[in-house]
């Protein structure tokens, strides 16, 4: 039974939904005897939320672990770059707490337009203080929103009901998406400077990290208000004191922070006109429920059915998706396999990846993580690689990776073709589907056509045309008890080169390779091994 360690509290729902799959299901946050490290040593998945930290080594420590999910969005606390060295997947909850953290976010927004907290402070002090009190409108104030994804989509559409103009800058928004919205798609410099209001929603990345920061307060109108509900560094936290300080910027409204917990003398705390919240972005009951029930099904779905949801680390999958692509990422996985062993006395610097057909029309990303995961197969190990980690093992080796997706003819409907590129030159194969059963075959090596089944056990041998070669092998692998299963020859001319493929049914010894090797009309024989088809 495969075993799944809840670190942190989630819904008890997505426990429950754990437990009726059939996983068993250590509630570590529930008990104060087992330790994290302990538990994890046998167990496949572990589900956090920002309290426990995943470090490289609580991963090195886990050696059977598959899958690290995060209830909620932000990964901070996860060590993604150990994670995927050790080819684990990891994956977030980016949907479950999208309504509760645009509601958020308009809440600050409301609380900063009219001084509501201060009001019922007042109220609740025994005092009737009307002059005090008074607010702004949103109607027709301008809104600048950093990053429309789906919380900032969200929170587009309800300020748009308070009459609000919205602007947007995002540089994956689309001048036509944009219009679909009712959204002025803007630059960064103009949305700064149009905005009564700016509220942020992207992900805290070094291009993101301190965007809003003293230059960027400079271009804003004075009397600009401010929001983060987002992540904690987005937002230079000293230049939001100074803009307050000097005026600049009227109030701002804050659930993220720089560093959290916020220090209780935090210079922040001593402002009237900023509305403060410990993160509580997802802090609903139906984000919680949500966010529970979504990453217990994603874990579920990965480690019974091999689809892959809402991953940070490699691109998700749905099943109809992977049971389409299955039969291309068995070959392409043969395929990376054969041209490693082909090419692997050179120098191999970069991998040029090209598709034909069908294929193109669906996400390549899986196909080539496949290829990339078969080169490295005789390198690494089979438990040592995946489609995780293998594109960062290639990096560690220096070989890079290019993909093309061709709409040129091609001899075949679809193709698949990899290109070794070496100091020494180039090494090439090609492979497709053949028949409604999709069984994979190799159609070219080098510059030759050829039929081959990219499985087990192949002898590739290049000679001059001359008779007797087929009766030569036969004679050698026979008295050496190999079986031929198949044999593939391709030619250039009568009495040119002739490159011929035997599927044979067990390695022949070193002695019978040798023999072959010396015979005056061969110039190269090389074994290679691939996995058998299941």
């Amino acid at each position: 039974m495969m075993k799944i360690v809840i670190a942190d509290p989630i819904a008890p729902a997505g426990i429950q939904a754990l437990k009726a799959a059939g996983f068993d299901v250590i509630e570590l946050f529930a008990s104060q005897e087992l330790s994290l490290l302990e538990c994890l040593q046998e167990a496949e998945a572990l589900i956090v939320r920002s309290e426990t930290q995943v470090t490289q080594e609580l991963i090195n420590q886990a050696p059977r672990l598959k899958v690290i999910g995060r209830a909620g969005v932000g990964i901070d606390n996860i060590d993604l770059n150990a994670a995927t060295e050790s080819g684990i997947v990891v994956m977030n909850t980016p949907t479950g707490n999208t309504i509760a953290t645009a509601e958020l976010t308009l809440s600050h927004i409301l609380c900063n337009s009219r001084p509501f907290s201060q009001a019922v402070s007042s109220m609740k002090a025994g005092r009737w203080d009307r002059k005090n009190f008074s607010g702004s409108e949103l109607f027709k104030k301008h809104l600048g929103i950093l990053g429309l994804g789906r919380i900032g989509t969200e929170v587009a559409k309800r300020a748009q009901a308070f009459g609000m103009h919205v602007l947007a800058h995002d540089p994956f928004l689309t001048e036509e998406r944009a219009k679909s919205l009712g959204i002025t798609l803007s630059t960064f410099d103009e949305l700064l400077e149009k905005s009564d209001y700016i509220t942020v929603h992207m992900p805290l990345v070094d291009g993101t990290h301190h965007m809003i920061d003293e230059a960027a307060i400079t271009k804003m109108k004075h009397g600009v208000r401010l929001f983060n509900c987002a992540r904690g560094g987005i937002l230079k936290e000293s230049a939001l004191i100074e803009g307050l300080q000097s005026g600049k910027i009227a109030s701002a409204g804050l659930d993220v922070y720089e560093d959290e917990p916020l220090a209780e003398d935090h210079p922040l705390r001593q402002f009237e006109n900023i509305t403060l919240t410990p993160h509580l972005g997802a802090s609903t009951q139906e984000a919680q429920e949500s966010v529970g029930l979504e990453i217990a099904d994603n874990i579920c779905q990965l480690l019974k059915n091999g689809v892959i949801v809402s991953a940070i680390n490699m691109p998700s999958v749905d099943a109809r998706t992977l049971d389409f692509l299955h039969p291309y990422l068995t070959l392409g996985s043969r395929l990376g396999t054969l041209i490693q062993q082909i090419a692997a006395d050179q120098a191999v610097e970069k991998l040029v990846l090209t598709y034909w057909g069908k294929i193109t029309e669906q996400d390549t990303l899986p196909l080539t993580r496949a290829i990339q995961r078969g080169y490295l197969l005789n390198i690494s190990g089979a438990n040592n690689v995946n489609d995780v980690n293998a594109p960062t093992k290639l990096k560690h080796l220096g070989i890079e990776t290019e993909v093309t997706q061709s709409s040129k003819d091609a001899d075949y409907t679809e193709l698949i073709q990899i290109q070794a590129l070496c100091k020494e030159g180039e090494h090439l194969i090609a492979g497709t589907l053949f028949g409604k059963t999709h069984t994979p075959r190799v159609v070219k090596l080098g510059t030759r056509a050829i039929e081959v089944s990219p499985q087990g056990q192949l002898l590739l041998m290049e000679n001059n045309d001359a008779p007797g070669m087929v009766g030569f092998m036969g004679s050698v692998l026979g008295d050496d008890q190999v079986n031929i299963a198949n044999m593939s020859l391709s030619r250039d001319i009568q009495g040119g080169t002739a490159l011929t493929v035997y599927e044979i049914d067990n390695p022949p010894s070193d002695n019978a390779l040798e023999k072959i090797a010396q015979h005056p009309d061969i110039s190269s024989v090389q074994l290679v091994t691939l996995e058998p088809t299941p």
